[in-house]
């Protein structure tokens, strides 16, 4: 969980919290911390002037980026402690664009290498010690867990004085441009500074593979930075007491970038700085259009029932109780009549409109979670429960525990997966559609961003790192797959299915058919096969399992280009089949 330093003059102060008040100071911040759900890990060193103090806090949760920075978790306690609301009015919205007096163009060459970038201007106040070294930390959360190392989002500042307005985005050959790179003393090529300078080598692997790399420059050709890797030692070089920056952020998901951006203007902003925005010009489309004006609004409101914050929390909450929580956590509610989402019948209930620094609401639930935060979890009466139960095991458990057993004594090795990946493992690796596959509607990466439909995807993640490995290597998962499924009511099903793999020269689809006969005897199931055109497999080397006439899995010799494309090299048979349907 990420873990931040702020200043404790500087987090009073922009809380508007006064320890001298609280007959404990560290408990009463303890305790206001919750709304963060935040917790104080290491209190000051009260032997220091006020000033020189810092506190470390612990987020329990990676959803709210916003509190990563010591304005941001100001801001959330100033609210709950009764604080209005604040306004951004440098926000532009879809229909509603601010004045931007500065321009930045991006160009059709960077859309395959990183495409989306936001940017605005931070005016009016000089930098002091504490706020650099507050925007460094939050610059490097955001980008580091929200943006995936970098990968996903990055960020950058920049001197205003010497900038030559527009300033371009493009994509350039890494052996032809060379600048001096920050911490830097000779000129470099993009390359040279991958292979030579720190922070080239620590993130290199995020565009050494690329044939062309980002770059920003001016409009008199000065280099701002190579995004994400390093600024340049001249624009790029933000010290104390510069007044004007640009701040900009770069990534390949735009409602990331957008976000990124949000909650560094709303950090600024009310640190005292005046926002302008940056309009940015696209030579491509892009989910916002092809231009669009920065700090830019684009989060949809959310409706939630009062039945069902009734069902998650217990209490019958009346319509004033729930916008008054909601309030105090920061996003402006509405009562009245509306429809969650997937829902077709209207229902009474709380219309929210999420903080422009805000993008975790992803279901009713979520609102729901913020009343109950934002009351207060001792305001809850708290109840023992009312039935008396036994835990013990489901029988899908039990079940899959007893097939862990067989196939370790067929000599497999159990693996454990993550649940979420990237659309290029799971459907373009394996030579799919995507017909059926989830995707989740605003991940944090692109690595993270589709349910897995299938455990083989993940199999050969393990057999495309083992080649070193003394062969045959026989590895399985049992574990849950989600996909589309028109007839369930919310349109997808979640089921446990098995997988598992043989990779060995000698192994052929009577291997794999040899051990599937195996496991359904130890099993005492009967099944059968029949021929399938699935395209993971050879043609004529793929079957499908049916149980009781309806199939239930499928096997067989994994086609040469999903191998080519996990750069595995030995043949590979493999077979995944639901086993929720050998209990029906």
């Amino acid at each position: 969980m990420p873990k931040i330093e702020v200043n404790e003059a500087v987090l009073y102060d922009l809380a508007q919290w006064d320890p001298t008040t609280q007959e404990d100071p560290r408990a009463a911040l303890e305790a206001a911390l919750t709304c963060a759900k935040a917790e104080l890990d290491e209190d000051s060193d009260k032997t220091l002037p006020p000033t020189e103090r810092t506190l470390k806090i612990e987020l329990n949760d990676t959803n709210r980026p916003d509190l990563w920075g010591t304005a941001g978790c100001a801001r959330q306690l100033r609210i709950y402690q009764g604080g209005s609301r604040p306004v951004y009015p440098f926000f532009s919205s879809p229909g509603n664009a601010q004045k931007a007096r500065r321009q930045v163009r991006v160009e059709a060459s960077v859309q395959k290498v990183r495409p989306y970038l936001a940017g605005f201007i931070a005016a009016g106040k000089g930098i002091t010690d504490a706020a650099l070294r507050d925007m460094i930390q939050t610059q490097e959360k955001l980008a580091w867990n929200f943006g995936r190392k970098r990968r996903t989002v990055s960020m950058g500042l920049y001197r205003i004085a010497a900038i030559t307005w527009p300033i371009t985005y493009k994509a350039v050959d890494p052996n032809a441009v060379s600048f001096v790179p920050l911490q830097g003393e000779a000129p470099l090529t993009l390359t040279e500074i991958l292979r030579q300078h720190p922070k080239g080598r620590e993130y290199a692997f995020i565009q050494e593979h690329e044939p062309l790399h980002p770059l920003l420059v001016d409009a008199a050709g000065a280099i701002l930075s190579y995004p994400p890797i390093i600024n340049s030692a001249d624009l790029g070089a933000v010290q104390v007491g510069d007044r004007d920056l640009f701040v900009e952020i770069t990534g390949t998901d735009m409602p990331s970038v957008s976000l990124a951006a949000s909650i560094m203007a709303c950090d600024l902003a009310d640190q005292g700085y005046t926002i302008e925005p940056v309009e940015v010009v696209y030579a491509y489309d892009t989910p916002f259009g092809r231009s669009f004006t920065s700090p830019y609004y684009f989060q949809e409101p959310v409706f939630c029932s009062l039945e069902r914050i009734y069902r998650l929390l217990g209490e019958r909450l009346d319509e004033t109780a729930c916008v008054t929580a909601l309030e105090r956590m920061g996003c402006r509610a509405e009562p009245g009549l509306g429809r969650e989402q997937g829902r077709v019948e209207e229902t009474a209930g709380i219309g929210v409109y999420p903080p422009e620094y805000r993008n975790d609401f992803l279901h009713a639930a979520d609102v729901a979670e913020d009343v109950m935060i934002g009351r207060g979890l001792a305001t809850f009466t708290p109840e023992r429960p009312r039935d008396f139960t036994i835990g013990r095991l489901t029988p899908i458990t039990v079940f899959s525990r007893r097939v862990k057993t067989l196939l370790v004594g067929m000599g497999y090795q159990e693996m454990i997966y993550n649940y979420l990946g990237s659309r290029g493992d799971l459907v373009e690796k394996m030579r799919g559609d995507g017909g059926r596959i989830i995707r989740i509607a605003n991940p944090m990466s692109e690595h993270y961003e589709y349910v897995r439909d299938g455990i083989i995807p993940c199999l050969l993640m393990s057999e495309s790192m083992s080649g070193h490995s003394a062969y045959p290597h026989r590895i399985f998962e049992i574990g849950k797959v989600a996909y589309r499924d028109a007839g369930e009511a919310d349109g997808t099903s979640t089921r446990q299915y098995l997988g598992f793999l043989t990779a060995d020269k000698e192994a052929t689809f009577n291997t794999i058919a040899g051990q599937l006969q195996s496991l359904f005897y130890y099993l005492a199931q009967e099944y059968h096969i029949r021929e399938a055109g699935d395209p993971r497999f050879i043609a004529g080397r793929g079957a499908a399992i049916c149980y009781r006439d309806e199939s239930i899995g499928i096997f067989g010799e994994l086609h040469p280009e999903v191998l080519e494309h996990w750069g595995i090299t030995m043949p590979c048979m493999a077979a995944e089949l639901d086993l929720e349907a050998l209990l029906g």
